[in-house]
């Protein structure tokens, strides 16, 4: 069999080089090519394009880069016509991978969407008119399923990735060691984001809130430095700011997160990687005021937190727009710290709902049963 992958960011290339080792253990023969990255290529895709040639930023980077990402949509339409894989596997990044599906499906080249679009989010027209394009879904999340259900679609959640991947390297009395934190101080984590406007929005209230935390707390604070992030930048920022907080490499952040008490953490992943960890969040979101009333019109949730939205309830606090403040985000790391147990509790429940261990191997057996044809 021969199986097209289309991953066109790091993340993509994570999960793709997973999903590539597990269809090699069941099924060695099996050709994997395709867009990705090195993790992909290193576990056994013949890379057709790296992703790390084309990816590109923001509205003005995509714009100057036009000609470039068409092209390599027409490059990879005419691999897979002339290859014609049993096969086109798409990973996330949904504005080109969509595109390239509707161009493919005249092939008669069956397609499987791996993460697919929020439309449980926003647009949920989007379910419909993916589920005319692609024969089979596996989602991460159990949640995504209704929206795609009712649109008639063909979909499976069968774990997530996080569950396999967040794990600590070592124990906890190795890491306080490590770390250099004694049992009696608190440890409160800061995480702003890998985006610079998230960083720009939301660190100046993070630092504020330090400030006002030092005065009542015995703790030691730290900042997990996200990969493609300044260090220097933010070292500077940290600085002005006049206070004392460690930065870590992002490599060693989930030793960290499993000693920790509290977080203050920018909305998105990381609250999820933490909540599995025992590790309770502030989450904080903001965004232009433009953006935030077209996006008020546009989405359609309860919370914005993934294990407030996995447990349909609001577990961790979430800070919106002008509710982001230091005095605000001091406040509720002191309830966290005070309500602890409970919170970590309520954060099991809702990781539960994620699945059991051992996704990709499930998911590759998925993607070979789809490529061929038992569907």
């Amino acid at each position: 069999m021969k199986i097209f992958f289309s991953a066109g960011e790091a993340s993509g290339d994570v999960h793709g080089a997973s999903l590539a080792r597990e269809i090699k253990k069941i099924s060695p023969a099996t050709e994997l090519f395709g867009l990705g990255g090195n993790l992909m290529q290193e576990n056994g895709v013949k890379l057709v394009r790296n992703y790390k040639n084309y990816n590109v930023m923001g509205v003005v980077e995509v714009l100057k880069n036009l000609r470039r990402i068409l092209k390599l949509l027409d490059d990879l339409t005419e691999i897979i016509r002339a290859e014609k894989p049993d096969l086109l596997v798409l990973i996330d990044y949904p504005d080109f991978n969509w595109r390239l599906a509707k161009r493919v499906k005249k092939f008669g080249v069956k397609i499987l969407s791996y993460i697919p679009p929020s439309a449980w989010a926003w647009r949920k027209g989007r379910a419909k008119d993916c589920a005319a394009i692609a024969d089979v879904f596996i989602a991460i999340f159990p949640f995504e399923l209704p929206v795609y259900r009712a649109a008639g679609a063909k979909i499976f959640f069968l774990g997530n990735p996080l569950v396999d991947n967040v794990k600590t390297s070592m124990s906890k009395a190795e890491a306080r060691k490590f770390f250099g934190v004694n049992e009696s101080e608190k440890i409160i984590l800061l995480m702003p984001g890998s985006r610079r406007q998230e960083i720009k929005l939301l660190l100046p209230e993070m630092l504020e809130s330090i400030k006002i935390l030092s005065e009542t707390l015995r703790a030691k604070f730290f900042l997990p430095v996200a990969e493609g992030v300044d260090e220097v930048s933010l070292q500077k920022k940290i600085d002005a700011a006049n206070v004392e907080i460690t930065l870590i490499k992002s490599a060693r952040r989930y030793d960290l997160m499993s000693i920790s008490d509290a977080a203050i953490a920018t909305s998105g992943t990381v609250v999820l990687e933490a909540a599995l960890l025992d590790l309770p969040c502030v989450v904080l979101y903001k965004m232009a005021p433009l953006n935030f009333l077209i996006g008020k019109l546009l989405v359609d949730i309860k919370f914005f937190s993934l294990p407030n939205i996995l447990a349909d309830e609001k577990i961790l606090t979430e800070l919106l727009q002008n509710e982001v403040t230091a005095q605000k985000i001091s406040d509720e790391v002191i309830k966290i710290i005070d309500n602890r147990p409970r919170i970590v509790e309520k954060l099991h429940l809702a990781c539960k709902k994620l699945g059991e261990h051992g996704s990709a191997a499930r998911v590759a057996k998925k993607i070979l049963e789809t490529a061929g044809d038992n569907i």
